[in-house]
């Protein structure tokens, strides 16, 4: 029989990120960790007051590195301060499928995961999930030497100030309140149409996905925890009897251990959901490229219009039908007031055609950007769901295999009663 693959799921809950060789990256000079959780009060006993913080400790591991990085360094972050670093890089680099952030309230809960975001077992998940975060950054071939990145691992006050001094604020402002305008494009790009589609499909497939293992896992565990009634039962049975007692006592035994052996199964199987739900989320990653497009694409069209706009004016002004009061009235524009006006349309239209080439070029720039950036990004995520999946797969045959051991210890104990 062929002998099922071992896998700790435990010690990494994320995938390493995949990075190619040749690719210099900040990776190659630093090592990043979030090492710690503390639990802080604002001051008040007020439970809402508290607040966590993860530290993030760099090394660096390039002692002939040519970039400016700080040999030992701590700092100490809230979870706000991950999202404000997020919200920076989604502004700076809107054709990016960004990594996401771990989920900022528990998703896809059952009975054994608790809805408190300060339990330690959320708060665990999240330091590994923040962690991952980093490191996909600086995995990143562009985001990797971005400056305020850089300064948001090693400079804990200095960055805060660089964040607000900068104008980010107000830039993430604006971002939000532009892509929450409905975008209808006369003429959207099909690949972005597509790409966008699928964004959507991959977030509702995984979604599907990790509500059905939630109700799984719920089942599971109530089956499971069920068997510790059996093993009392026996135990309370085997004082009873002298000749099975033994038997009867070790069978309880071994429900009591069958019970008790689904809650670190589960706990595995957590973290791998955890790597789902960051694909969950990177598919809404990937829709907001496509959304920055169509933002840009918008642009153009208007831009556009502008300039038909101001041609057919520019006709009109030509022809002396220049405005409602000369239909009316029968005035006609005079020959110095129709050339006036014609040059100012002129220098309109110059002006919006200009605009058109800027937006064009910008547009341009961004799908190339965009399209090379989603293509790695298809590679990344065939990378790690696979190793997920495959290890998803592992730690069900490693669990059955236990219970199947368990199993077969209890038919043992029954089948040598005297």
């Amino acid at each position: 029989m062929e002998s099922v693959k071992e896998v700790s799921v435990a010690s990494s809950s994320y995938n390493a990120p995949l990075v190619p060789l040749t690719l210099d990256t900040l990776l190659n000079h630093l090592e990043i960790s979030v090492s710690e959780s503390e639990k802080r009060a604002n001051g008040s006993l007020n439970l809402r007051d508290f607040y966590t913080v993860y530290l993030i400790e760099t090394k660096v591991t390039d002692p002939n590195c040519q970039y400016k990085l700080g040999n030992l360094t701590t700092v100490w972050r809230r979870y706000t301060e991950f999202e404000q670093l997020r919200d920076y890089l989604e502004v700076t680099y809107p054709y990016i499928v960004l990594p996401p952030l771990p989920e900022k309230r528990v998703m896809f809960g059952w009975q054994k995961i608790s809805n408190d975001t300060f339990d330690p077992n959320f708060i665990d998940r999240r330091r590994a999930g923040l962690e991952n975060f980093l490191l996909r950054i600086a995995a990143h071939p562009v985001l990797t030497w971005d400056k305020h990145f850089i300064e948001f691992l090693q400079n804990e006050e200095g960055w805060r100030e660089s964040y607000k001094s900068n104008g980010y604020l107000q830039l993430v402002e604006n971002k939000l309140k532009g892509l929450s305008v409905s975008v209808r494009l006369k003429k959207p790009d099909p690949k972005f149409e597509t790409i966008r589609d699928y964004g959507g499909t991959l977030y509702s497939n995984l979604n599907n996905l990790l509500k059905a293992r939630s109700r799984t896992a719920e089942k599971e565990y109530t089956i499971h925890k069920l068997h510790a009634n059996y093993g009392r039962v026996f135990s309370e049975w085997s004082a009873i009897e002298k000749e099975m007692g033994d038997a009867l006592q070790k069978t309880g035994h071994y429900l009591d251990s069958l019970a008790s052996s689904i809650d670190a199964s589960l706990e595995d199987e957590e973290l791998l959901a955890d790597q789902l739900k960051e694909y969950l989320f990177f598919a809404l990653s990937l829709q907001s490229v496509c959304k920055n497009h169509e933002v840009l694409q918008l642009q153009l069209e208007d831009a556009e219009d502008v300039v038909a706009s101001k041609n057919v004016e520019r006709t009109k002004v030509q022809q002396g039908k220049t405005g409602l009061m000369s239909r009316l009235f029968g005035a006609v524009d005079t020959e110095e007031v129709r050339e006036f006006k014609v040059n100012l349309l002129d220098q309109q239209i110059q002006e919006g055609a200009s605009t058109v080439n800027d937006t064009k070029g910008n547009l341009s720039d961004f799908s190339s950007k965009a399209l090379l950036d989603i293509d790695r990004f298809q590679n990344q995520k065939v990378h790690d769901l696979k190793d997920t999946l495959s290890n998803y797969t592992y730690l069900q045959l490693k669990t059955a295999r236990k219970g199947l051991q368990t199993w077969l210890q209890i038919r043992d104990c029954l089948q040598n009663i005297p």
